[in-house]
């Protein structure tokens, strides 16, 4: 009897220490969806009339809705700033592509964050931040991926999907945890399959980030979603007191493809909605719905300026659908300026995880504008920019802060009144230029524009661009793409171009594929390294040539393949390297 007393208090003291020491409030999950593409004017709730999206339409109503939401103008620099907090040229991401797509393995991104306090973390869909170690998904906090390579499924940095073409979103080979698998179906309901499945089988809290490829081109969908809008004209229909872009047939066929596929994405995130429901965690998820930039084709943009790469808003303003039924409430707008930056920073402020401290964060945490505590929210400034791979001094450039907006596409060297000025509050569609009017505000904004472009541009990571590790156990083979080959601008499909990779190179034997889209001529395969040069003569009439055995010493730098032959110097469109000793 008193062995079952002693026992019992012992017990008892247990429960209560246990108690003590649990956290006071449940770590909520987090399901962070992003679409490619999509603009803003492409969701009923954003004032659309034409396009369906039901699910996305009764998201917002249940959601705090950010209203004055800015991402970068493309969809790499979106991506990092996303996962890090940080401005892009912080993370080493200051291209699309020409091996400007590539993020420091350095950066802690928001899947290491969490991972770190006890999150299962998955992604679904389009990683664009790096294709191979060290800056994978896997090599950056996520404990499941399945995604397709480089900026989009058949382009040309996705050789597993180039080759399907007309087909590539259909029954595509992706790469699951770094394998490559085949997957039956069409692309938005496989990923959405697989962040099902993640979900299912949490046991702990988690994060599920699943980035849709879909809008974006090519404007592939099945055919009974097109079925939906074969008959609607997308320039009709929309109100006449806002600014309307004039469409070509080919923008109204574009915009019905998109159309489509938006109401594809939203019968897939009703799919999600209703398994969050089902489960019983639509309480204590956090659910986030944004897109990574505006629209690539012209349509409705409720009035606003400017398309996909553009710093005017219909680059930059995406919607963002805040959803956290057991913490927030929902149905209301919040007018502050706010950016993909700041959700690092808040989902940290949520969940109690620590935010780096070591380095700039570029985002705030909107956890007091979320809890309607935030008494006086001070104005910060909101930088932007877009050009093909560096930054451009006053080209395409933009500093927003109050409800002043200052914009370049200007000289290096051009005056003041090169610039424009808006009154953001008063101008929403940016039309009226105030510049001659506002000079002092004109002027303050643009010495924090250059404060800050002097700054980013001088980012380690920007200026040492991370390298491609070959040799490693973690990936072996390596498989280098397109998409990340720098050397001339514009580098896609074409032969005669003179393209090479970044690498750090682990010293060994090597057996070397060089994989052409056109069958070669006679001529010889070369392959440099710094001061090393290998070189293998070839009859032609392949595809695939191949050195084996090639022993490389250590290297870090460009490393430089062409076949020289009557027709020029060749590029490969992928170089497969598999370390043997």
């Amino acid at each position: 009897m008193w062995k079952c007393f002693v026992i019992g208090i012992a017990i008892s003291c247990l429960f209560f220490l246990r108690c003590q020491n649990a956290p006071s409030v449940q770590q909520p999950n987090i399901l962070l969806i992003m679409a490619d593409d999509q603009g803003y004017g492409d969701l009923g709730s954003s004032g659309n009339p034409l396009i369906h999206t039901p699910h996305l339409d009764a998201l917002a109503h249940e959601s705090v809705r950010f209203t004055h939401f800015h991402v970068s103008p493309v969809c790499a620099p979106t991506r990092s700033s996303l996962m890090t907090g940080r401005y892009s040229l912080r993370t080493g991401i200051r291209d699309t592509y020409n091996g400007g797509a590539i993020m420091s393995t350095e950066e802690i991104t928001i899947a290491e964050m969490l991972g770190a306090s006890g999150y299962a973390t998955g992604v679904f869909g389009k990683w664009h931040l790096g294709d191979n170690y060290p800056s994978r998904p896997q090599d950056q906090g996520f404990d499941e991926s399945l995604i397709h390579l480089s900026g989009g499924m058949a382009q040309v940095g996705d050789f597993t999907t180039w080759f399907q073409g007309d087909s590539a979103y259909f029954n595509p080979v992706l790469w699951h945890n770094g394998q490559q698998q085949h997957y039956q179906g069409y692309c938005t309901d496989v990923f959405t399959d697989a962040a099902l499945e993640f979900i299912e089988k949490q046991q702990s809290p988690w994060l599920c980030y699943l980035a849709y490829n879909a809008p974006h081109t090519p404007l592939q969908v099945p055919d009974r979603y097109y079925q939906l809008y074969q008959d609607v004209d997308p320039a009709s229909g929309f109100p006449a007191d806002q600014p309307f872009p004039r469409m070509s047939e080919k923008d109204k066929e574009d915009a019905r493809r998109v159309y489509a596929m938006v109401t594809c994405i939203d019968d897939n995130v009703g799919r999600l909605l209703a398994k969050l429901e089902a489960l019983n965690l639509t309480e204590n998820t956090i659910v986030v719905f944004m897109t990574d930039n505006g629209p690539q084709q012209q349509r409705y943009l409720a009035g606003m300026r400017g398309l996909k790469g553009s710093v005017y808003r219909g680059g930059t303003r995406v919607p963002f659908f805040f959803r956290y039924p057991g913490k927030v409430a929902g149905n209301r707008d919040i007018d502050a300026l706010a950016a993909h930056l700041d959700v690092l920073p808040t989902l940290a402020a949520i969940t109690g995880a620590s935010v780096p401290d070591d380095r700039p964060i570029d985002g705030r945490s909107l956890w007091p504008l979320l809890q309607n505590t935030a008494e006086a929210w001070q104005d910060r400034p909101y930088f932007s920019y877009w050009t093909r791979r560096y930054p451009e001094k006053y080209n395409n450039i933009a500093l927003e802060q109050g409800v002043y907006k200052l914009v370049g596409h200007a000289d290096y060297d051009a005056p003041i009144d090169s610039f424009e000025l808006f009154n953001i509050r008063t101008d929403p569609y940016e039309l009226k230029n105030i510049i001659s009017t506002n000079r002092p505000e004109a002027e303050k904004l643009k010495k924090a524009l250059d404060s800050t472009y002097r700054e980013l541009i001088q980012s380690d990571h920007l200026v040492h661009q991370p390298p491609i590790i070959i040799g490693d156990s973690h990936e072996n083979p390596v498989y280098l793409n397109r998409n990340d080959a720098d050397g001339e601008r514009g580098i896609w499909a074409q032969s005669q171009v003179y393209g090479r990779w970044n690498v750090e190179i682990r010293p060994g034997n090597y057996d070397i594929s060089f994989r052409f889209l056109d069958t070669l001529p006679a001529g010889r395969m070369v392959l440099e390294a710094g001061t090393d040069v290998w070189q293998k003569a070839s009859d032609g009439h392949s595809l695939v040539l191949e050195l084996k055995n090639v022993e490389m010493p250590a290297f870090k730098g460009s490393l430089i393949p062409f076949y020289a032959c009557r027709d020029g110097n060749l590029l490969p469109f992928w170089v497969e390297l598999k370390r043997t000793k």
